[in-house]
């Protein structure tokens, strides 16, 4: 292995997040003599990241903690196009008003994970919309679009598997790599920013910005990459069979957070303290080799980290006590999802796979019936035996809930509104 002279490269090559790199002993010479500037990309197509998002935030974080300056560069202007890069589909296009709105809460996000300000290794955040919307199309693809070969541009792996499965691939799309390779020239010009770094899927993308400030301003610039992050049986990092693992509470309650990290799989839970949280390597090495019934308590070390740097703390603790009190000692935490239903319909009384659907516990009345014939669905503890069963305001404890339990470890309050 490359021994490393910068601490940043030391540490992300240590903990799993390095993949590739355009000229890795140069940047490790750069990342040693100077407070280096690097970016990564998030286009504002929700109002919130999520899991799958995380490995960047980390990455920028990682680069903060080495003593370097992180950009935030939010894609208001590339948002209006859409990243073609891992889709199978066009992305819907959305209106200037809701990309802006979506950038306004995506700051609150990074908040949490890197210290902005005007010191030399404070994180900033830019939105490229501020350069792209002022570009005059024709003198753009005089100056620029000369420096893009399509014969190169074809073999990019993201638009090559569009091609492939026939799949529509727009002009629109087409000129996204031209724009992202731009806001690299401009971050440069901007804020001497010569790194850019992003996922392995962005690795054509990063390259065409790297070529692109050679040829126009003559300079060296460095691309790196992370691995695309899947769990040990294959499944993508972040989504779940009820969707997306958001990072904002208001789309997932911290408590469905910390759940879905204390669920991790036994063979993943080294290689996510490593990645997710910022506990020193050799307590992550003795957690790691934790066996048997003994590795939940290092899915709970990782559940309260992550949960911690994502919501804060003290959501985390409570969050903590929630699942022992639900979980261990058979009670009903106090920060259990909750959802109301309207008093009149409790009155009458709602069917058990209803109750299930409106609590989010399934995503459809066929998943909920399902669920429940195959024994998997419990209110107040006791197994559902009739799908149909009405439930009514005798199902209510001494606390005015009624608690759903879908599994061992997916659990809801219902109150009446």
């Amino acid at each position: 292995m490359t021994q490393f002279t910068s601490d940043f490269l030391l540490s992300i090559v240590e903990r799993g997040y390095f993949h590739q790199c355009t000229n890795l002993e140069a940047l490790d010479t750069y990342a040693t003599k100077e407070v280096m500037v690097a970016y990564i990309g998030f286009d504002a197509t929700a109002d919130s990241l999520h899991v799958g998002n995380l490995l960047q935030i980390m990455l920028l974080r990682r680069l903060q903690q080495a003593g370097h300056k992180p950009i935030v560069l939010i894609g208001g202007g590339t948002t209006r196009i859409g990243d073609p890069s891992g889709k199978d589909s066009t992305r819907q296009l959305l209106s200037r008003e809701d990309i802006a709105a979506n950038a306004a809460v995506l700051r609150g996000v990074f908040n949490r994970f890197l210290t902005f300000g005007d010191g030399p290794s404070d994180a900033i955040m830019v939105d490229n919309n501020d350069w792209l919307d002022a570009l005059v199309y024709l003198d753009f693809l005089r100056d620029y679009g000369r420096h893009f070969s399509v014969n190169r541009m074809l073999g990019y792996e993201s638009i090559k598997l569009r091609l492939e499965r026939a799949q529509p691939l727009s002009f629109l799309e087409f000129n996204y790599m031209v724009l992202q390779a731009y806001d690299f020239v401009e971050l440069f010009r901007r804020y001497d920013c010569r790194l850019q770094m992003g996922g392995s899927d962005q690795w054509g993308n990063i390259i065409g910005g790297v070529e692109l400030c050679r040829r126009v301003d003559g300079k060296t610039l460095y691309g790196l990459t992370a691995p695309l992050i899947t769990t040990a049986a294959g499944a993508k990092m972040g989504k779940t069979a009820t969707g997306a693992v958001w990072l904002n509470a208001d789309k997932l309650s911290p408590y469905d957070y910390w759940q879905f990290w204390r669920n991790t799989e036994d063979a993943d839970v080294g290689r996510f303290l490593r990645l997710f949280t910022d506990l020193p390597l050799d307590e992550i090495a003795r957690l790691e080799a934790l066996e048997g019934a003994e590795i939940n308590a290092a899915k709970k070390v990782l559940a309260n980290e992550t949960t911690g740097l994502c919501h804060g703390r003290a959501a985390a603790e409570t969050a903590a006590a929630t699942a022992a009190q639900t979980f261990e000692r058979g009670g009903v935490g106090q920060d259990l999802p909750e959802v109301t239903v309207p008093g009149v319909d409790l009155d009458e009384g709602i069917a058990a796979f209803r109750l299930f659907t409106l609590a989010g516990l399934c995503a459809s009345n066929g998943e909920a019936r399902r669920l429940l014939r195959g024994g998997g669905g419990r209110i107040n503890g006791q197994r559902v035996e009739v799908e149909d069963q009405n439930i009514g305001r005798e199902a209510l404890d001494a606390d005015g809930a009624i608690k759903l339990s879908a599994g061992r470890k997916r659990h809801a309050l219902v109150r009446p509104s």
